[in-house]
């Protein structure tokens, strides 16, 4: 009898140990964020004839493939981009408006994620002078701290600093980017007090004179790039001084005190970042600890490549078929040391790109370059005119106009007529101009899910300007010949890009429903069962 007893109790203790493991909350082991700086959603068709099938397409094929996501506001740029996905909102709410902006009380232009107060960790420069002090409002990668009560590790990856900072939020374990003065992965004082023993393992190496040393190859031969231009066109820049711009190109021609900057305009520079990756997966055990870990990582090297020779060069074409066979060994890689099917990876751009207005202009598309120095001469010498008062416009930068309260009040003016005046100015001598806000209209209306209003979702009450307005399509507000093309519009080259979800619990769907950016954060929340960033205005587009 005394045997029996025992014998209940064990299977009574089993059977409560298997219904609380049955009860416990499901969750993956990791969540792999990537952002591919730049990518056009097209680009995952245009190309897919030169790629493999275990990278773009096995996560397409076996994932959920959203083919109509968009951002949903201006200015279409890399810290605006990468904040609005993680916080699952706009600059509206987050606070930023651009990569740099005019700030209204220090009367300066500030750079979204730069911080004085923090010092640099990994060389001996300013370039870790950096934190995410002006993001206003939490990240996805933060709500998942704050779920686990910090026991969920974060690191966050990228080329560049903005890209690091704001796509690990407040609370990331660590945030690191690439140094273009010393080829070396840096962070700040913000995150750490010492850079880890890994990472200053891992820069000793100095994996980027490897890099240096090699030349940019063709993946295939030149005849099977045949969704781009020939291998040589005018507006494409000579990155690498070599007196031309075709296959293949060396360092051998840049100076040495630039090479580590001109790697980032190769291929080379994201196989650096995913060395880097996988030390960092291995050294701090991501997917390895008892609550879900997130590693965000953005990809920026085609961004440079884009900016220098356009979305309809070799270059592009090439840097993307390499790019899907680095997916290919990343997923095999996390595959084998977090587990098949026990990570989430979501893979997204913070922007696309336009054409190049010079080659609009060669096909006879409505388009070109809009010089903000023959604006900005304009503006002032109207203000001259009719004010006498330069000083009546405190900045012009980034589509904006920022008046100067002090003057406007000196001179008894009304700001809601002067809005009118400007507006009217704009809209008579610039046809190039076509939306035009005033900042009267802005502050009655609230930011939303959907692009309604471009402007309003990029508009923030405190730091955007007076007046803010948009161009034609096909436009770019730069000054020809500094790069090949631009972004930062509201059209959808530079709003529509690519949304793939895979892995843990993602069903294998094709979606062609209207979906935007902003619902990125929240779906992971959904996913996680936690909550979502506190400014979110998107919604969860995994059923």
């Amino acid at each position: 009898m005394k045997k029996l007893n025992i014998l209940l109790f064990v299977l009574l203790l089993l059977s409560l140990s298997l219904l609380r493991a049955q009860s416990a909350k499901p969750e993956p082991k990791l969540v792999v964020g990537i952002v591919i700086d730049q990518m056009r959603y097209d680009y995952l068709y245009r190309f897919e004839s030169l790629y493999g099938n275990e990278g773009f397409k096995k996560i397409i094929k076996d994932g959920t493939n959203f083919t109509f996501a968009h951002f949903n506001y201006v200015p279409t740029y890399t810290g605006p981009g990468h904040s609005c996905i993680y916080t699952g909102t706009t600059p509206y709410f987050n606070g930023i408006i651009s990569n740099d902006w005019y700030d209204k009380v220090t009367k300066k232009k500030v750079y979204c994620v730069e911080d004085k107060s923090v010092n640099t960790l990994g060389a001996n420069d300013k370039n870790g002078k950096m934190s995410p002090r002006r993001l206003l409002s939490t990240t996805i990668t933060d709500q998942l701290k704050l779920a686990t009560n910090g026991k969920a590790k974060v690191i966050s990856i990228s080329l560049k600093d903005r890209a690091a900072i704001m796509i690990g939020g407040h609370m990331a374990d660590a945030a690191y980017w690439y140094d273009p003065d010393t080829g070396n992965y840096i962070t700040s004082t913000y995150y750490m007090k010492q850079l880890p023993e890994w990472v200053a393992d891992f820069n000793n190496k100095k994996l980027a004179d490897k890099y240096l040393a090699m030349s940019w190859n063709l993946s295939y031969p030149l005849d099977e790039y045949v969704r781009t231009l020939p291998d040589a066109e005018i507006f494409e820049r000579d990155v690498f001084s070599e007196g031309k711009t075709t296959f293949p190109h060396t360092f051998k021609n840049v100076p040495m005190e630039k090479r580590y900057d001109v790697l980032r305009t190769t291929p080379f520079a994201n196989d650096l970042q995913f060395d880097f990756i996988k030390a960092a997966i291995k050294n701090e055990k991501l997917g390895g600890h008892n609550n879900t870990d997130f590693l965000a990582i953005s990809f920026c090297a085609s961004d440079y490549v884009g900016h220098d020779y356009g979305p309809n060069s070799v270059e592009v074409e090439d840097l993307y078929v390499k790019i899907d066979s680095l997916l290919a060994d990343m997923i095999n890689f996390l595959d084998n040391s977090v587990g098949k099917g026990k990570y989430i990876l979501f893979l997204t751009a913070d922007h696309a790109v336009a054409p190049s207005p010079d080659f609009e202009i060669e096909k006879k598309i409505p388009g070109g370059w809009f010089n903000p120095r023959i604006v900005k001469d304009s503006l002032f010498s109207f203000t001259e005119r009719e004010y006498h008062k330069k000083s009546l416009i405190e900045n012009f930068s980034n589509l904006q106009i920022y008046f100067n309260r002090k003057v406007v009040k000196e001179l008894n003016l009304n700001l809601d007529d002067l809005e009118n005046v400007y507006a009217n100015y704009l809209r008579d001598n610039f046809p190039v101009i076509t939306q035009i806000f005033k900042r009267a209209n802005l502050e009655k209306q609230i930011a939303g899910r959907t692009n309604h209003n471009f402007l309003l979702n990029g508009f923030n009450p405190v730091r955007s300007g007076d007046l803010l307005f948009g161009l034609q399509p096909g436009y770019i507000f730069e000054k020809a010949g500094e790069v090949a093309t631009s972004h930062g519009t509201l059209y959808s080259y530079d709003t529509h890009v690519p949304l793939l979800f895979y892995g843990w619990h993602i069903p294998s769907q094709t979606v062609n429903t209207p979906v935007y950016t902003v619902d990125i954060a929240p779906t992971i929340a959904d996913l996680l069962k936690i909550q979502e960033p506190s400014a979110c205005i998107g919604i969860p587009i995994i059923k």
